[in-house]
């Protein structure tokens, strides 16, 4: 949901602008077919939040078809109730119209936190990152040096990456890999990139 969002976390209340132009349906005079046609938009991102390819959506009160087209698009199963004849005309016309997306478009892209979980120890093990290497925060404030175990040493704080990044700003918490930095080619790069190598 956050890649939906620019990589922020999306808020709880939804905005999104009502049905209109080529996406609402009309009936032969040209009125609205449905008074309530939802917004293809909006059903996109409801079953992206909550289901995944090839999961089965129900939609008791199918009206015009929005969620089964869009379920369709995301190649989502459906099951359908109508009971108003034209809606469920209109609602089989669009279904037909709809294209799946190409398969490897469905393909959520992973995140940090899908990715493998790697110890800032293991990286020392490995010799990615040898024990005795100065560290420091991106302002250079602070210097941290890399023990054989691989926690960090800081005049009096000895601990994980996290512990005494935490202890240096004297913060309830941090995240070690953004906070801490080494030299790498002439520049200061965050330890983070070591989990990429």
């Amino acid at each position: 949901m956050k890649a939906l969002n620019d990589d922020l976390q999306m808020r709880s209340d939804w905005l999104f602008p009502l049905c209109t132009g080529e996406e609402r349906l009309r009936n032969t005079h040209g009125l609205k077919l449905h008074p309530t046609q939802k917004p293809e938009a909006l059903l996109h991102r409801i079953l992206l939040a909550s289901t995944m390819a090839g999961d089965v959506i129900l939609d008791p009160f199918l009206g015009t078809g929005t969620s089964a087209a869009v379920a369709k698009r995301l190649h989502r199963h459906f099951v359908g109730i109508e009971r108003h004849p034209a809606y469920v005309e209109a609602a089989w016309g669009r279904i037909r119209r709809q294209k799946p997306a190409p398969p490897e478009a469905m393909e959520a892209t992973p995140t940090r936190r899908d990715a493998p979980r790697v110890s800032f120890g293991s990286l020392v093990e490995r010799g990615l990152i040898a024990p005795g290497t100065p560290l420091t925060d991106k302002q250079r404030r602070v210097a941290a040096q890399v023990m054989a175990d691989g926690t960090l040493s800081c005049g009096p704080h000895r601990g994980s990456i996290h512990q005494v990044g935490a202890a240096v700003q004297t913060a309830p918490s941090c995240n070690g890999w953004t906070f801490w930095h080494m030299e790498r080619d002439g520049a200061l790069v965050p330890i983070d990139v070591l989990r990429d190598t």
